[in-house]
C-alpha cells in the first residue's frame, strides 16, 4: 500500500479536523503539523502524535520527506504566499478556500501547479455533503431533466460573522456563498457564468462597528440562459456555536429537488444551556468514533488523490471561476448594476484602486 507523508499548516478549527482525519487514515505514514500557537500545537500533538511538530510552517515546506501539504491557516491573506511556496517546493497542495485574494494570485498558483504536474485543490467541502451529492447525481442520471434554476439560502450566526469579518475584509459572497457558487457552477457545467447581479444588506454589522454586509443576495446568469440565486449571511442570532442553516432547491425540466440542510433534525435541550443543535456546523463535528460532516471525507479524498494518483474533485480552475463570480458579486453590489463576465481590465483596475 502506497503511503504519504503529509504536512498540515494551521491546526485551528478546520485544520484540527483535518489533522485528526489524516491521523486516522492508513494512507498517511508520517503526519507533520505546524501551528503558531504553542498551546494549540501541544493540544493537537497529544491527539494526533505527529512525526514532527513546529511553530514555523516553513520547516514543513523545506522538508523533502513531505510530499503533500494541507494549508488551513488564517487570515486568508496568507493563503497565496504559503501555497506558492509549497507548490514551488514540489508539494501537492490542499488549500482552504479562498484560493487567493486576487485573480492574479489565483492564476499564478494554477500556472505553477500545472507546470509542475502537482495536485492542487481547494476546500469546497460542500461537494462532499451527501445531500449536495444527491442533487448532483439527480442531474447526472436525468431524474430532474435539464436544469432550469437553483436557489440556495445559507446563514450562520453573528458570532461566526464577527470572527470571520474581523480577521479579513472579505464579504459573505466570498466567505459563505462561495461554497454554493462552487456547487451550482459544478452542477451546471459546461455552462459558464456571463452576468452577475448582487445586493448587500447593511443593518446589524455596522451597528457593531464592523464594516461588512450582513448578507448578500446574488443572481447569476449562465451562457445557456439558466439563472440561479444564492443568498448568504452571517447574522443569525447567537446560539449553538458555529450553527449553519441552509435550504436548497434545484429545479429541472422533469422535476424539482428540495433539500433541507437547516440542522433541525437533532435538537438537544438541557437545563444548563437550553436549546442546542449538535452536528450543525458546515465542516461537521466528531461524534465519538465517527465524524458527522463533509470535511473528514474531503480530507481523505485529497490523501487518496495523492497516494493513489487519482484526480482531485475540485480543480484550481473551477476555484478560480468561483472567485471571479464572487468578485463580480461584490462589484455589482457596490455599483448597483449587473457585472458581465469575464471581468475586464477596467473591473480589475477598480479592485486594485
Amino acid at each position: 500500500m502506497d503511503q504519504i507523508n503529509l504536512g498540515i499548516i494551521g491546526t485551528g478549527w478546520c485544520g484540527g479536523i483535518r489533522a485528526e482525519a489524516a491521523y486516522a487514515n492508513p494512507l498517511v505514514d508520517g503526519l507533520f503539523i505546524a501551528e503558531n500557537r504553542e498551546d494549540r500545537l501541544k493540544e493537537i500533538s497529544a491527539k494526533c502524535h505527529p512525526a514532527g511538530a513546529t511553530t514555523d510552517y516553513r520547516e514543513l515546506i523545506a522538508n523533502d520527506d513531505i510530499s503533500s501539504i494541507i494549508i488551513s491557516a488564517t487570515p486568508e491573506t496568507i493563503h497565496y504566499p504559503m501555497a506558492k511556496a509549497a507548490l514551488e517546493a514540489g508539494k501537492h497542495v490542499f488549500l482552504e478556500k479562498p484560493i487567493a485574494i486576487t485573480l492574479a494570485e489565483a492564476d499564478d498558483l494554477v500556472a505553477i501547479s500545472r507546470a509542475r504536474g502537482l495536485k492542487f485543490t481547494i476546500g469546497y467541502s460542500q461537494r462532499f455533503n451527501p445531500k449536495y451529492a444527491y442533487i448532483k447525481q439527480s442531474l447526472e442520471d436525468g431524474t430532474l431533466g435539464e436544469p432550469v434554476s437553483a436557489l440556495i439560502s445559507r446563514h450562520i450566526t453573528r458570532s461566526l460573522g464577527k470572527k470571520i469579518s474581523g480577521r479579513v475584509k472579505l464579504s459573505p459572497a466570498a466567505m459563505e456563498a462561495t461554497h454554493d457558487l462552487d456547487f451550482v457552477l459544478w452542477c451546471l457545467e459546461p455552462a459558464k457564468p456571463v452576468k452577475v447581479y448582487a445586493q448587500n444588506v447593511y443593518r446589524f454589522m455596522r451597528s457593531q462597528g464592523i464594516d461588512a454586509p450582513d448578507c448578500t443576495w446574488i443572481i447569476v446568469t449562465m451562457d445557456n440562459g439558466i439563472s440561479f440565486t444564492i443568498g448568504a449571511g452571517w447574522i443569525l442570532p447567537e446560539g449553538y456555536p458555529n450553527f449553519s442553516s441552509t435550504t436548497l432547491e434545484m429545479v429541472g425540466t422533469k422535476g424539482a429537488l428540495l433539500i433541507d440542510d437547516s440542522h433541525r433534525d437533532v435538537v438537544l435541550n438541557t437545563t444548563e444551556k437550553g436549546i442546542q443543535f449538535p452536528m450543525s456546523s458546515m465542516p461537521g463535528e466528531f461524534v465519538g468514533h465517527v465524524y458527522a460532516g463533509p470535511m473528514a471525507a474531503e480530507t481523505h479524498h485529497f490523501i487518496e488523490a495523492v497516494a493513489l494518483d487519482r484526480p482531485v474533485l475540485v480543480t484550481p480552475e473551477q476555484a478560480r471561476k468561483v472567485m471571479e463570480v464572487y468578485i463580480a458579486a461584490d462589484l455589482s453590489a457596490d455599483r448597483g448594476e449587473p457585472v458581465s463576465l469575464p471581468l475586464n481590465s477596467s473591473d480589475l483596475s477598480s479592485l486594485a484602486g
